[in-house]
């Protein structure tokens, strides 16, 4: 909204959200820096609500067709992370993914 403050730190990075409800913006989701959020946002992700209804593994190959170049595996882990979180799952690391990934994709 025109007007309305975002909430940063002392630091003035966004504050990061402690649920999902609290998400407002791509940048409060956990593990969600400038880059990835605006990674998420060149692929048609704007709000953090929409992550709930996302396919991880279809956000990091829907980004790579988008730009063309191989994402790196990590990028994986943080879209799992974020839309585990969407849907209700506490914080978690991105890296307490990597083993989930490997698992269900392999070595990508």
């Amino acid at each position: 909204m025109p007007g309305t403050r975002k909430p940063i730190d002392a630091a003035g990075h966004p504050v990061k959200a402690s649920h999902a409800g609290e998400c407002l913006r791509l940048e409060q989701l956990p593990n969600i820096g400038p880059s990835i959020a605006a990674d998420l946002r060149s692929i048609g992700v704007n709000h953090p609500a929409e992550l709930a209804a996302r396919d991880a593994f279809d956000l990091y190959q829907t980004l790579q067709r988008a730009t063309g170049r191989r994402q790196d595996p990590c990028v994986l882990d943080t879209f799992l992370a974020a839309t585990d979180f969407m849907r209700g799952a506490p914080r978690r690391p991105w890296w307490a993914y990597t083993a989930e990934r490997k698992a269900r994709f392999g070595h990508i």
